[in-house]
């Protein structure tokens, strides 16, 4: 299995919430999916677990209080992002979106997910008047007020919208939000697949596995004891941004694979991963709410999700690639030695370069998006 995405250091340190100590938070939200556990009749697929484990008003790991993003352990934060490691991140993304606001008169920027205001800090910095409106989407409460601490700078320029729009024009961002998404679970025991889901036994949360209909989306040699993940949320997401984008390009940034590569017979224990101060692990029934669960993201279900809603497939490549065609090197010139330091983890192979990719889906836009000029991997989604 790969390694995690350059989202960690060694730290023993312990995640703490500013509104609320981090027991009474777990506890809270054990309280909530013992509930759901008993709704559902004492099994609870993983998918409704992980969204209440990350999502549940005030208790979930992106709803509560406490402090994700950083650049160490040290301040409490339990992973770094793009954004934060590099301005430049965001200076070589707004180029793509500048040329596409070019050929869509009066076009928007919609973010999802926006984290600490990193991201978009970097594009208004960046476009200036170019960006008329910068609207961002976010379910985290506390990740709203951070937001809008960081960006007041920015007027009424920038606004939070609690739904999506009926219909939008312009340029929709998205970085880490897909592997954020919840997955179904799936496990063969080299004759039939089960669906795995969480049970309690005593005091702890167990997997436990049942009867299912649901398959991976590619016929593979797969081996017995082979546990992966579906993504049917994140497909949804697509499907449903479909139906709002009228023209423009959607950015979405993140770890991931196309299918033929995501299902490898050596990706048999899957993908899915836990982050905590700034460490991996691969149990997300402990410290539940109090870390980050993720899983890798199938692009070509993603591409599939857009076709099938309507979209077009505008590119496919490396996020190194994308920033490289994006004019990145030339933004380095009058950069401190550390600064291109941490610009480096943007590009390099072994850090966030080649793991993480940047899918385009289009809808009515006439030009070929920049970041994609060289290195297309369109054809092996």
């Amino acid at each position: 299995m790969p390694q995690a995405p350059d989202r960690k250091n060694p730290s023993e340190s312990r995640p703490s919430t500013e509104a609320g100590e981090p027991d009474s938070v777990a506890s809270a939200l054990d309280g909530v999916i013992l509930q759901a556990l008993h709704d559902q009749g004492g099994w609870l697929p993983f998918d409704r677990f992980m969204a209440l484990a990350l999502y549940e008003p005030g208790l979930g790991y992106y709803a509560n209080s406490s402090r994700k993003f950083g650049a160490m352990p040290q301040s409490g934060s339990d992973f770094v992002t793009a954004p934060e490691l590099s301005p430049f991140f965001g200076q070589a993304l707004a180029r793509q979106v500048a040329q596409v606001l070019a050929e869509v008169p009066g076009g928007q920027v919609m973010e999802f997910g926006a984290g600490s205001g990193a991201l978009a800090e970097s594009v208004l910095d960046a476009l200036g008047d170019q960006v008329q409106r910068y609207a961002i989407v976010d379910l985290s409460g506390s990740l709203r007020q951070r937001q809008q601490a960081r960006l007041a700078r920015f007027g009424e320029r920038v606004q939070w919208l609690d739904a999506l729009p009926d219909s939008f024009e312009g340029v929709v961002l998205g970085n880490e939000v897909l592997d954020a998404m919840p997955v179904q679970l799936l496990h063969f025991d080299g004759q039939q697949w089960w669906e795995r889901g969480v049970a309690r036994q005593g005091q702890a949360w167990v997997m436990a596995d049942r009867p299912t209909t649901l398959r991976p989306p590619l016929d593979a040699p797969f081996v017995p004891g082979t546990v992966t993940e579906i993504h049917a949320q994140a497909e949804a997401f697509i499907t449903t941004l479909a139906g709002v984008l009228r023209r423009g390009l959607a950015l979405f940034i993140d770890y991931g694979f196309p299918e033929s590569e995501y299902y490898l017979p050596q990706r048999h224990g899957g993908t899915l991963m836990c982050h905590q101060a700034h460490r991996a692990d691969g149990n997300p029934l402990v410290e539940v709410g109090l870390k980050d669960i993720t899983a890798h993201v199938n692009f070509t279900g993603i591409a599939l999700a857009g076709q099938n809603a309507g979209l077009d497939v505008a590119g496919y490549t490396s996020q190194a690639r994308f920033l490289i065609n994006c004019g990145m090197l030339p933004l380095l010139d009058g950069a401190t030695l550390a600064q291109r330091a941490m610009a480096q983890k943007l590009l390099t192979e072994h850090e966030m370069g080649e793991l993480f990719k940047v899918i385009a889906l289009a809808r009515d836009l006439p030009i070929e998006p920049l970041g994609f000029a060289q290195g297309d991997r369109t054809h092996r989604l």
